[in-house]
């Protein structure tokens, strides 16, 4: 996606990290465009290749979809999110 440009790389990643945690706190609340917003992270995780994230975010907008409790998906993205996070923090920090 970078084509190797590290600044470009430490943006997006920068960007990515961000976006999830509003969405998260959006997503919290379960508003009217929660299934919108879950599907928005899902799309963003998998460019940058936060698959699990991008697995959670899915099961949470199917979840919302088929009118499931969307409790334990939000949960376990929330989790995926910080493990992300965690995982971007770090890679950042080697730069």
């Amino acid at each position: 996606m970078t084509l190797g440009d590290a600044a470009l790389e430490r943006q997006v990643l920068g960007m990515f990290a961000s976006q999830a945690i509003s969405l998260i706190d959006k997503l919290t609340a379960l508003p009217a465009e929660a299934g919108a917003l879950a599907h928005t992270l899902k799309g963003s995780a998998r460019a940058i290749g936060a698959f699990r994230v991008a697995e959670c975010a899915e099961a949470l907008e199917t979840a919302i979809r088929q009118g499931e409790n969307p409790a334990k998906c939000q949960i376990e993205l929330k989790a995926a999110v910080a493990d992300a996070r965690a995982a971007i923090d770090t890679l950042l920090q080697r730069s």
